[in-house]
Order: C-alpha cells, then sequence, then structure tokens
C-alpha cells in the first residue's frame, strides 16, 4: 500500500507528499484553486494564535520571554508608504501605551506604543535603509522591535486576531 505521492513542479524533481484523505483532498483543492482562500489558510490561521493586537494598530508576538512588535496591516494600509522609521535606542524601558517611536509616510505620521512592559534588546536596522519594510512585509521582516517580557500577563490581555478583525470593522 502506498503512503506517499509523488508531484512534479513546473521542472523540479518529484516531491513525496503524504496520501491525503478524500476530504482533505477535496480542502486543499478548493484552497489551491482559491487565492484567497490560500492566503487566508497559510496566514491567518497562523497568525491567530501568535499574534495580540493593541487598540492603537500594534501587534506583537512572543517567543519565550522576547516580544516582536510591529504595526499591523490595517496600521499600514492607513499610513501609507512609509518613508522614515524613528525607533528607540536598545536598553530603553517601556510600559505598556508608552510611546516609543514614531513612522512617517507620504501623507501621514504615527506614533509606536508599547503594548507591554519591558526592555527594548533589538531594533530592526534594516527599516533605516528600507523602511518600505513595514508595507510591504508588516508581520515578517517589517517589524519594529524586540523586547523582555515583563509581565507575561499583559500580553492575554491583548486583543486575539478575531478580537482585533472586530475592533476594526466598529471604526469603519
Amino acid at each position: 500500500m502506498a503512503t506517499c505521492a509523488a508531484l512534479r513542479f513546473a521542472s523540479k524533481a518529484p516531491v513525496a507528499l503524504p496520501l491525503l484523505s478524500r476530504a482533505a483532498h477535496d480542502t486543499l483543492g478548493r484552497v489551491l484553486r482559491r487565492p484567497s482562500l490560500l492566503r487566508a489558510f497559510s496566514t491567518t490561521s497562523r497568525l491567530a494564535d501568535a499574534l495580540r493586537f493593541t487598540e492603537k494598530h500594534e501587534w506583537v508576538r512572543v517567543e519565550g520571554e522576547i516580544g516582536t512588535i510591529g504595526i499591523s496591516s490595517f496600521a499600514q494600509e492607513a499610513l501609507g508608504d512609509v518613508v522614515y522609521c524613528g525607533l528607540p535606542e536598545v536598553g530603553k524601558k517601556l510600559q505598556p501605551m508608552e510611546e516609543f517611536g514614531a513612522l512617517e509616510s507620504v501623507k501621514a505620521a504615527s506614533e509606536l506604543y508599547s503594548p507591554l512592559t519591558g526592555e527594548v534588546t533589538q531594533i530592526n536596522t534594516e527599516l533605516k535603509d528600507n523602511p518600505g519594510l513595514v508595507n510591504s512585509s508588516c508581520y515578517e521582516h517589517g517589524w519594529l522591535i524586540k523586547m523582555t517580557i515583563e509581565n507575561p500577563g499583559e500580553f492575554e490581555a491583548l486583543m486575539d486576531e478575531t478580537a482585533y478583525e472586530k475592533y476594526i470593522k466598529s471604526l469603519e
């Protein structure tokens, strides 16, 4: 009995994949035929468990005792093309909702606020030469700062993705 199926992508060598149940195969087929579903499947479900959001549109992802902070897709779209990122010095201690920097775009400027209590351990130095990463990859390469997390309970108090989407809809 076969346990894998071989697929060939473009000119690449065959790839072995586990055989799928009929239901899983049908679901995967629907996802691959509809790009919007593929985006939702690959990003939304992954982000839902990993990120928390503030009412000021910052997000935080916690790994161990380090939180990575950025701005949401909603915020970067509203801001427009980011041309400058003002970020704090490493070692700066922050409290929740304390201003730590600013983003400037061709049409507006926006302050940045810390979602958690902690100390800045790293800033995204790539943003100095390429601030547009905030627009093109706000959840991955366009992160702003990393910080130690002093009070993990603050993370749990932030909005998950579902609550944040409801919050955004309430603003419209």
